[in-house]
């Protein structure tokens, strides 16, 4: 039981420490700091608006906040399993050296992410307040969500990493699919001017229905139901159970190839 108490703080203080040296480098020699992980959605949101809302005159009540909370919840996933990807790769020179275990390291990318998607929600909260869009008692439904998105992210990112130890064609594949992810889930878009079988469709893209579950508590007010949370929490389980199969069957083969 000691051992077990003692792997488990060994891990934490490992991942700690990988999670602040993410933060430090990301954010080194920048005047702003960590002041752009709230300006960065703001002013993807204006140039997006500007876009969509003129151009495509998209007819959406508050269209700013409907597309600033689609766009930083699609980026908490692509930069986590973005980074996740090459997690393994780049802890080379570690893993070689010492013992450690392999599955902190993709962990740690989302973990980072994480930190830095709740930073940016007081951009969401600066759109509330200048659109007079009143918060509701589902909020609360938050940490559901954030727990939702971080085994789904977990899941892809263990996949990815261990794939692309043996294939790194992964690694620039990857980039094309969450592009094609961008514009196959609604972000600026609204759902409804698709086709009937495109949105019947959509019911399976997990990243639609995350979306759909963030919006419908901060700007909908609306109160998730028991299906809408059965089938977020279906598809973060079934995904990190997949990444966790792969990942362990892999690992053994790591040193060699990294």
């Amino acid at each position: 039981m000691n051992k077990i108490f003692a792997s488990f703080e060994r891990d934490g203080f490992i991942l700690s420490s990988l999670v602040s040296k993410d933060f430090k480098l990301k954010y080194r020699r920048s005047v702003l700091g960590v002041l752009w992980s709230i300006l960065n959605p703001l002013l993807m949101m204006v140039v997006l608006t500007a876009v969509f809302s003129f151009m495509f005159r998209f007819e959406i009540e508050n269209f700013p906040l409907y597309l600033i909370l689609g766009t930083i919840l699609f980026n908490f996933m692509s930069n986590s399993t973005g980074d996740g990807l090459k997690s393994i790769i780049d802890a080379a020179p570690l893993i070689k050296k010492i013992r450690v275990n392999k599955v902190l390291f993709p962990l740690e990318k989302v973990l980072f992410e994480l930190v830095n998607f709740v930073i940016s929600l007081v951009a969401v909260v600066i759109v509330m307040v200048y659109f007079s869009v009143a918060p509701t008692a589902n909020l609360l439904f938050m940490p559901l969500l954030l727990i939702y998105m971080v085994l789904f992210c977990t899941g892809l990112s263990l996949l990815l990493s261990a794939l692309a130890v043996f294939f790194r064609d992964f690694i620039h594949l990857w980039s094309v699919i969450t592009l094609a992810w961008t514009y196959a889930t609604p972000l600026f878009y609204p759902l409804a001017m698709l086709p009937d079988w495109m949105q019947t469709a959509m019911q399976f893209n997990p990243m639609y229905q995350y979306v759909t579950y963030f919006r419908e508590i901060v700007l909908w007010g609306a109160t998730p139901s028991f299906t809408s949370n059965l089938v977020c929490l279906g598809m973060a389980l079934v995904t990190l159970a997949i990444g966790i199969v792969v990942f362990r069957k892999l690992q053994g083969r790591f040193i060699l190839y990294v």
